[in-house]
């Protein structure tokens, strides 16, 4: 990840954002070594632009906030950081610095991007250890094969099992999957985009000319 830290000499803004709720919870600065403390301490670090000093949160009151994952936007100058607060994240008390309740979500389909999150986090850091490193390691091809055995696991269970164990297998399928779509750079919300798309009662119609237009071609 690049991260330009000239444009507003040396310091760059961080979005804090709750990795479940996907609320906004904060806005600080960090610099290059605010930025390095985080990813090594796994609890965000700033730059105190008043004190002229790094800062990390929670050091004094012990509200941290737990890095899930960073990413920098287009321009490669804001750093939106997804984590798990513990405790209110303003100083004032309150959940967020807007003085707002920072309420979890009614369902739990979200947490399927929260896992994607931890995905990409494994994926980048690659820990010793973690399974899931070792399904990076092991190359596009034996992850797709590991999706495809769990696809079968699942359509035996679905056939001849419970549906204690059907939803377990296809929980292991769509476990791997996931890791299959960030080996590829796709998240799973690029699946629900694209399901959102033909549920469009225009989708089917729009293929086939689609199709028919190539065809001509």
């Amino acid at each position: 990840m690049t991260i330009d830290f000239n444009k507003m000499n040396g310091l760059v803004p961080a979005i804090i954002q709750d990795a479940d709720t996907r609320n906004v919870l904060m806005l600080g600065f960090m610099n290059e070594e605010a930025y390095n403390k985080t990813i090594e301490t796994g609890k965000v670090t700033f730059w105190s632009r008043t004190r002229q000093t790094l800062w990390t949160k929670g050091e004094t009151s012990g509200n941290f906030l737990e890095l899930v994952s960073m990413a920098v936007d287009c321009d490669n100058d804001t750093l939106l950081v997804k984590v798990h607060p513990i405790g209110p994240t303003c100083h004032k008390g309150t959940d967020t610095c807007w003085g707002e309740a920072n309420i979890a979500p009614a369902d739990s389909l979200s947490f399927l991007t929260e896992l994607q999150d931890f995905i990409e986090k494994r994926h980048e850091e690659m820990p010793e250890g973690s399974y899931t490193t070792k399904l990076f390691r092991d190359g596009v091809n034996k992850m797709a094969q590991k999706v495809g055995e769990e696809a079968l696991e699942t359509v035996i269970e679905a056939t001849n099992g419970t549906n204690e164990h059907l939803v377990y297998e296809a929980s292991d399928m769509l476990y791997h999957l996931i890791v299959l779509l960030t080996s590829k750079g796709l998240r799973i919300e690029d699946l629900a985009d694209e399901l959102h798309r033909r549920h469009n009662p225009e989708w089917d119609k729009q293929r086939r000319t689609a199709k028919a237009a190539g065809k001509m071609d």
